[in-house]
C-alpha cells in the first residue's frame, strides 16, 4: 500500500473512530434520558408502604391505574399478597403482569422498591414494584408497569440516523483524508521525480521548490542542498580530472625531448660509434646523461608533488613559519654560497602541513638564487603571514607576469637554463591548498618579488586566551 493510502485511511479511521464514540455516547445519553423520564413517572405513581384498599377495587384512595390500553401509563399493573397470590377485583381492566422473584420480595418485605424490564405478550414493558399495606395490616405486593414501545421505537429511528450519519460522515472522511493526504504528499511526490530523474540524467540542476516551515519544507530544503553540494563536488572532480589530464599531456610533452636525448646519447655510447670516440668525448656524453637523468628525476619529483597537490591534505597542524622559512635558508646558502641572504623573520604561526610548506620556501628561495645578480643579495622578510622574497636580477617582463605560476611555463629567459617550470606552479599550489595566495611583480630597482600570504594564527599575550585566525 502506498503512504498515501495510508494516510487516508489513518486519517479516516481517526474520524470514523470518532464517529462512533460520539454516536454511541449520544445514543446512551438519549436512551439513558428517556428512560430515565419513564422511571421517574413511574416512580411518582407508587411509595413503598402505601396504604391500599382491598375489595372491589385496588388503589390508593381506589384504583391505582385508569386506564387499560398499552400505551397507557398504567395499563400494566398486578397486586400480590404476602404469600405470593395474585388478588384481583371486578372491573379490573388492566393488564396483569408476570409474577416475578423481585415482585414476592418486595411483597414480603424483603426488598424496598425495584425497578427492571420485562416483556409482555411481546411488549417490552418497564415495571416498578412497591410494598402495600391495607387498612388491616396486610402486606401486599404491588407491581405497575409502562409500555417502553415508544422509547424503543424513538431508540430505533436514533440507531438509523446515527448509522446513516455515521456512514456518511466516515466516508466524506475518508474523501477529506484522501484530498489531505494527496496535497501532503505531493512535495513527496516532486521530491520522488527530482531524485528519479537525477538518477535517470545524472543532471544536477534541477531544484524542488520549497515553501513554508513544515518537516516537508525542511526536506526540500535539505534536498537542494544535497544537490548544491554534489554539484560543487562534480565539478571539482571534474576540474581535478580535467588537471590532473592536463597536467599529463604537459608532462609527457616535456618529457619527451630529455628522455629522446637520453637514449640517444646512451645508444651511441653503446654502439660500435661509441667505442671509436675519444676518452674525453665519452666522458663528456657521460656527464650529459647523467645531469639529464638529474634532469629527469627533478621533473618527475615536480609531476609527482603536483599530482599529489589536487588531493586533500591530511596531518594539518600549528607550524612556526619563521622556523621552516629559517631551515629553508640554511640549505639554501648550502647549496649556493656565493649568494648572501639578508632576512628579517617575524615570529608567525600557521596551521598547515609541513613538508609542503617547507617544498614552497625551498622552491621560491631557489626560484631567487637562479636569477639574482651576482655580489647582490637575496632579501627575505616575513611579516603578519606574508612571505617576501626578492632578488636582484633581470626581473619578469610584463607580458610573462600573469603566467610565471603556470605548469611548465618557462619564459624567454628561462629557456636556454635547466627546470622543469613546475617550481612556482608547486608553490601557487601549496599557496592555495592552505587557504593562501602568491603573487610576483617587478621590483623597483630591478628584479622581481614573490609574495607568499598565508592564514596566520594569532595567540594573545594571555596563556589561556583564545586562539583567533586572520
Amino acid at each position: 500500500m502506498t503512504f498515501r493510502g495510508r494516510l487516508t485511511l489513518l486519517a479516516g479511521g481517526a474520524v470514523a473512530i470518532a464517529i462512533v464514540l460520539a454516536s454511541v455516547l449520544g445514543y446512551l445519553a438519549v436512551r439513558s434520558q428517556l428512560r430515565s423520564e419513564v422511571d421517574n413517572s413511574l416512580r411518582g405513581r407508587v411509595v413503598s408502604g402505601m396504604p391500599i384498599n382491598v375489595g372491589g377495587d385496588f388503589g390508593y384512595g381506589g384504583r391505582l391505574g385508569r386506564g387499560n390500553r398499552p400505551g397507557d401509563a398504567d395499563a400494566y399493573q398486578t397486586v400480590i399478597s404476602a404469600s405470593g397470590a395474585r388478588q384481583t377485583s371486578a372491573g379490573d381492566l388492566h393488564i396483569p403482569l408476570p409474577i416475578t422473584r423481585t415482585l414476592k420480595q418486595v411483597a414480603s418485605g424483603k426488598r424496598e422498591v425495584a425497578l427492571y424490564d420485562t416483556h409482555v405478550d411481546g411488549v417490552h414493558v418497564r415495571v416498578i414494584t412497591a410494598q402495600a399495606v391495607d387498612p388491616a395490616g396486610n402486606r401486599y405486593g404491588v407491581a405497575l408497569g409502562r409500555s417502553l414501545a415508544e422509547v424503543d421505537s424513538v431508540m430505533r429511528r436514533l440507531r438509523l440516523i446515527f448509522l446513516l450519519a455515521g456512514g456518511a460522515g466516515i466516508a466524506l472522511a475518508m474523501g477529506l483524508g484522501w484530498l489531505v493526504a494527496r496535497r501532503a504528499t505531493a512535495p513527496l511526490a516532486r521530491l520522488t521525480e527530482a531524485a528519479r530523474h537525477v538518477a535517470d540524467t545524472r543532471d544536477l540542476a534541477g531544484r524542488i521548490k520549497a515553501s513554508g516551515h513544515d518537516e516537508i519544507a525542511s526536506l526540500a530544503t535539505t534536498f537542494n542542498e544535497m544537490l548544491d553540494a554534489l554539484e560543487k563536488s562534480v565539478e571539482e572532480l571534474d576540474a581535478s580530472v580535467r588537471a590532473q589530464r592536463q597536467l599529463v599531456a604537459d608532462a609527457s610533452h616535456e618529457l619527451r625531448t630529455p628522455i629522446t636525448s637520453l637514449r640517444t646519447n646512451i645508444e651511441i655510447l653503446r654502439s660500435p660509434r661509441g667505442a671509436e670516440l675519444g676518452e674525453e668525448r665519452r666522458s663528456e656524453l657521460l656527464d650529459t646523461v647523467v645531469a639529464q637523468t638529474e634532469e629527469l628525476s627533478v621533473l618527475m619529483n615536480d609531476v609527482i608533488e603536483l599530482a599529489r597537490g589536487d588531493q586533500p591534505s591530511a596531518g594539518r597542524e600549528p607550524l612556526r613559519m619563521d622556523e621552516i622559512v629559517e631551515e629553508a635558508l640554511e640549505r639554501t646558502a648550502r647549496h649556493a654560497p656565493d649568494t648572501r641572504f639578508e632576512a628579517d623573520l617575524q615570529e608567525t604561526t600557521v596551521v598547515g602541513v609541513s613538508g609542503r610548506l617547507t617544498r614552497a620556501v625551498n622552491n621560491l628561495l631557489d626560484n631567487a638564487v637562479k636569477w639574482n645578480a651576482p655580489g647582490e643579495p637575496v632579501e627575505v622578510t616575513l611579516r603578519d603571514g606574508v612571505l617576501r622574497v626578492r632578488d636582484h636580477g633581470p626581473g619578469i617582463p610584463e607580458d610573462e607576469l600573469p603566467h610565471v605560476f603556470d605548469r611548465f611555463f618557462r619564459g624567454a629567459q628561462s629557456r636556454a637554463q635547466s627546470g622543469s617550470g613546475l617550481g612556482l606552479a608547486i608553490v601557487r599550489q601549496v599557496a592555495e591548498d592552505h587557504g593562501g595566495s602568491v603573487s610576483a611583480a617587478r621590483a623597483q630597482g630591478g628584479g622581481a618579488v614573490f609574495e607568499l600570504r598565508l592564514p596566520v594564527v594569532r595567540r594573545e599575550r594571555a596563556a589561556d586566551a583564545p586562539v583567533a585566525v586572520a
